[in-house]
């Protein structure tokens, strides 16, 4: 799949192009499904459209860009993939859909575009020997050294993210990203010490510090996995006050650290349930230590991967209502008090159409939430 040549689409969202955005959809979508964000105030859809599944193949290529194309016309103006998704090819796709609907009158300050470094991927699709690629494509030019990767397969050192953002700029066909998470970054912590892991941490908002200053991105964050959803003990767990601190030694007081990315759904609702964080010396959850530090948080995997479209427990529906158990996931995971947008997979138009439905919908009122938690705890 070849990368895209033709000049970059300029300019990134902003608060007025967002909030431009919204009012495009002012009496077809409900009241609370446009939120504005921490620190940087853009309005942004209380759901995102996700890019992670799927083959690399030509067809899947075409299903996204029809997805991304579907969603930013229906009212979801969050797009969030990565380089690594689908070897590089979902960033394509997205490129794909950004001209479309530049073409078809959406300005580019209208929609927020994410995406992740830090993990290696070949370049769209698997090579015979792929120690024999990176060493070729990563090693022999000097990007990254073979002590720098971790897991044999994460890396952090500036050469390589410039490298990453460079890729995905072209790959995106834009000439600026609206957040650029570093992508589960706690990988790294399987190999290297706490004190090294912060290093490398610092390094890296350095880094992206000077993407910023350079134009390249607006802001940047951290997309995880397990490292906010983990007990204070465990291997891989994060301290988001400690992110921020970090990023105060990089960026100054005006650093650009302002997202973060986790896991959120009735499977695994750590986020808001479990205290593992400490802010100004109280214990809090996630969604309650993130907005004191003007972090915005966005959630992942809604409907894990569609293990929660079905056969949730009935006091699911008794407190949320709705018309199925997909659309009750999705209802709890945009709802949560703290969330700004829940990401939920969509690789064709089809997909994004069922979901648009929801955005008719206000989201779920605190009563309903507390309903679900009482009625859950007694199930």
């Amino acid at each position: 799949m070849p990368t895209p040549t033709a000049s970059p689409i300029l300019g990134f969202a902003t608060p007025e192009g967002t909030r431009t955005y919204a009012a495009r959809f002012t009496g077809k979508i409900a009241a609370g499904n446009f939120r504005e964000l921490v620190v940087t105030n853009l309005s942004v859809s209380s759901l995102g459209i996700g890019t992670y599944l799927g083959e690399p193949d030509a067809a899947t290529d075409q299903g996204y860009t029809g997805a991304v194309t579907a969603a930013v016309e229906g009212g979801i103006n969050l797009i969030d993939t990565a380089i690594n998704y689908r070897l590089q090819r979902s960033e394509r796709s997205v490129g794909a859909a950004l001209r479309k609907l530049s073409a078809a009158g959406f300005s580019r300050d209208e929609v927020v575009l994410c995406t992740k470094a830090g993990f290696l991927t070949p370049d769209a699709e698997m090579p015979a020997d792929a120690s024999e690629y990176f060493h070729r494509e990563y090693v022999e030019p000097g990007v990254f050294r073979a002590e720098e990767i971790a897991a044999g397969c994460h890396c952090l050192v500036p050469r390589f993210l410039e490298n990453q953002l460079e890729r995905s700029l072209r790959n995106l066909g834009v000439a600026c990203i609206d957040v650029l998470y570093l992508h589960n970054p706690e990988t790294q912590l399987g190999e290297v010490s706490r004190d090294e892991f912060r290093g490398r941490i610092r390094t890296a908002f350095q880094c992206l510090e000077s993407a910023v200053s350079a134009g390249n991105i607006r802001t940047y964050g951290l997309a995880t996995w397990n490292a906010f959803r983990q007990a204070e003990n465990s291997r891989d767990y994060l301290s988001i006050e400690e992110m921020v601190k970090l990023a105060r030694e990089a960026g100054g007081e005006d650093h650009h650290f302002r997202f973060v990315q986790l896991p959120f759904n009735l499977a695994m609702p750590e986020a808001l349930t479990h205290a593992n964080q400490q802010v100004g010396g109280r214990q809090v959850s996630m969604v309650q230590a993130a907005r004191p530090l003007g972090i915005t948080l966005i959630t992942s995997a809604a409907l894990l991967q569609g293990q929660l479209m079905r056969g949730l427990p009935p006091f699911v529906a008794s407190a949320i209502g709705l018309a199925d158990d997909r659309e009750r996931a999705l209802q709890f995971a945009r709802s949560a008090p703290g969330v700004t947008s829940a990401l939920i997979g969509m690789s064709r138009a089809e997909h994004v159409r069922q979901n648009l439905g929801l955005l008719e919908i206000e989201p779920a009122s605190r009563d309903q939430f507390l309903r679900l938690f009482e009625q859950g705890s007694q199930a």
